[in-house]
Formats: structure tokens, sequence, C-alpha cells
């Protein structure tokens, strides 16, 4: 149990995709504009990350490995992650059509979001049974939703606040992604 734990803990706060390991910033820095569209591109990669976890480990030991087809690996994750985005896209569509608009180019392009495609071929490399990919699939994307949720609320209180134009838009943005990656690397002397 202290495994999952670890684990877990991690991948949302050691190991963070965005903050510490850089992986995902298009969206990351795309999205945060505000709450609410964060909210549903998080939600978005909790899905797309936990299926893909659990679907390219089924194809990973199942397929590539049994039949000595490991180089296609990168190929096969990618068609996986590119049709479960393609479903998620469509029932975004479907359910809510203004937060659809609210992610606008962003939503399709959780196919090329390296987080997803690293968190499935970390899985492989740290050779994690299911259940341990599962969990660290559930802690890099609660890790990204956090990361995520956190930069757009602290970009929406800036946006309210009297600064220089300088400290607006684009570079505030950076500046608050700098201090909260450097604020996560502090989790790393916990474990």
């Amino acid at each position: 149990m202290g495994e999952y734990f670890a684990i877990l803990f991690g991948a949302i706060f050691i190991y963070n995709f965005v903050l510490t390991r850089f992986l995902g910033i298009c969206p990351f820095l795309g999205v945060t504009k505000r709450v609410e569209t964060s909210v549903g591109m998080s939600a978005a990669v909790v899905f797309v990350m936990v299926m893909a976890s659990i679907i390219t480990w089924l194809i990973q030991i199942y397929i590539l490995e049994e039949f000595g087809l490991q180089y296609l690996r990168t190929i096969a994750f990618i068609l996986v992650i590119a049709s479960l985005v393609q479903f998620v896209e469509m029932a975004i569509q479907k359910l809510s059509p203004a937060l659809y608009e609210g992610l606008g180019v962003f939503l399709p392009l959780i196919t090329t979001n390296c987080a997803v495609l690293g968190m499935a071929i970390l899985n492989i490399q740290e050779q994690y049974n299911i259940l341990q990919s599962i969990v660290h699939a559930i802690g890099a994307a609660i890790g990204f939703a956090i990361a995520m949720v956190v930069l757009a609320g602290i970009r929406e209180r800036l946006e309210l606040a009297t600064l220089s134009r300088y400290y607006k838009g684009a570079s505030v943005a950076l500046i608050a992604a700098g201090i909260l990656s450097v604020a996560f690397q502090g989790f790393a002397g916990m474990m």
C-alpha cells in the first residue's frame, strides 16, 4: 500500500509532469486564462491519461512484447491517445458546447500533449504493473489538474490587480509558472 501511495504522491507533487518534468506546457500556458476552462481541460486530461495508461499497458504487454514489436511503441501509444482524445472531443462538443468553444484548439492538442505520452512511456520504463500504471496515471493527471487550476486562479487574480503593463499577460504567466515550479520542487525533500 505504501508503494502505491509513493507513486501517487510522487506523480502529483514531486515529479509533477508540468511543473517539474516540464511536459504539457502548451495547454498549461494556453488554457489557464480562466479557471473554468482549466477545470474542463483538466477533466479531459484526467480521462485520457487514465484510459491511455490502461490501454497502452495492455498493448505493450500483450501485443508489442508478445510479438517482439516494441519498436512500434510510440506509434501505437499515439494512436491510442489520439483515439481517446477524439472520443473526449466529441463528448465535450455534445455535452458542453460552451466548454468546447472555450478550449478551442487546445482540446485536440491533448493528442500531442507530451505529458500523456510521457506518462504512458514512463509506466513501461518503470516496469509498473497494471495497478501501478493506473495509480501513476491518476497521480500525473491530478498533478496536471492542480497545476492548471492554480495557475488559472493566479492569472485571473493578477488580471484584476493594478500592475504595470509589463506584468500583464504572458510575462506574468511565465513568472507565476516559474514560482509554482520552484514551490513544487520543495516537495522533493519529503520522500
